[in-house]
């Protein structure tokens, strides 16, 4: 499909979120190539958070019973999250998402960022966006991999001050990715002589269409920048230091995740969360919202039940 829309105009085009203004052109013609153009209320908009315009999107079924903001993953974008959104429609909520600084349509050196500081800062923006559109409670949260990472560092260092009241559902958190130990020193040796190296895409999914259009997708990063990665040593060190919480997160995790390191990551979660509820799923590969149909509706099915 030929792309009919350009990123910086279309982000340079839009009001302010909040301001509930309908589609243009530019975004139609985004909405289109991406499979977001669902039933239902949608538009586009920016919001501001530290150095960076942000671009985000809110769907809204017929008669909104609930809010699921959807917080997306390393090197992703809102465009890649078309089943997550689908199913949060049918469940009667209303969905509201942006594009993390550095990726997809969102400004800043692409997939870079200093400090997954900012990351919580976004969350907060999206909170104050929701609010201000009066998106109905309970407000769930999901968050696939560094989406996760975000909402496990929202819950262990605000405790009960969120105002998410709802659930939380992790896919694939990120707490440390595969081969810590060798990234890291990578990192050390390669932060002093180069800012990124070249990115490798992977089989990360077990549908045979996914990886062709990650890899002719236009909004796809196509280098690793080590100022990420020097913000992911300092921030696995803040969550190991992190206090313990209360809350039950739903977390679905694949066995054939060749992307997080998973078992080393569950034990963290289940220490520090009282009683996470886990469903694991042993052919599942780490890009859970683009699995095959029949994973999905596992898992899916899974957290239906926990959200009755």
């Amino acid at each position: 499909m030929p792309v009919t829309f350009h990123p910086d105009l279309l982000r340079a085009s839009l009001p302010a979120l909040a301001a509930r203004q309908l589609p243009c052109p530019q975004s139609c013609a985004y909405q289109r190539y991406y499979g977001l153009d669902l039933p239902g209320e949608s538009w586009m908009g920016g919001l501001a958070i530290a150095d960076f315009d942000l671009v985000g999107q809110v769907w809204l079924p017929p008669r909104p019973v609930a809010t699921l903001f959807v917080m997306h993953g390393f090197y992703d974008h809102m465009g890649l999250y078309r089943h997550v959104i689908e199913w949060g429609l049918e469940q009667g909520y209303a969905v509201i998402s942006c594009d993390l600084p550095g990726h997809g349509l969102s400004s800043g050196a692409r997939a870079s960022i200093d400090d997954f500081d900012v990351y919580q800062q976004v969350l907060q923006a999206l909170f104050e966006q929701a609010r201000l559109l009066a998106l109905p409670h309970p407000w769930h949260l999901c968050g696939q991999s560094t989406g996760g990472a975000i909402l496990i560092d929202h819950l262990l260092h605000q405790g009960e001050r969120s105002p998410a009241d709802g659930e939380v559902i992790l896919l694939a958190p990120l707490v440390r990715p595969r081969a810590w130990h060798w990234s890291r020193l990578s990192y050390g040796v390669l932060r002093h002589f180069v800012d990124g190296i070249e990115r490798r895409f992977t089989e990360n999914s077990n549908d045979p269409a996914f990886l062709p259009f990650l890899e002719a997708d236009p909004l796809q990063p196509r280098r690793l920048p080590t100022a990420w990665v020097g913000a992911l040593v300092a921030w696995v060190k803040r969550i190991e230091a992190a206090p313990t919480s209360q809350r039950r997160p739903l977390i679905i995790q694949g066995q054939a995740d060749g992307t997080v390191d998973w078992p080393y990551n569950l034990k963290v979660l289940q220490a520090k969360f009282a009683e996470p509820r886990i469903l694991l799923l042993p052919e599942a590969r780490h890009h859970l919202a683009n699995e095959l149909p029949d994973i999905r509706w596992r898992y899916f099915d899974f957290i239906g039940q926990h959200l009755r």
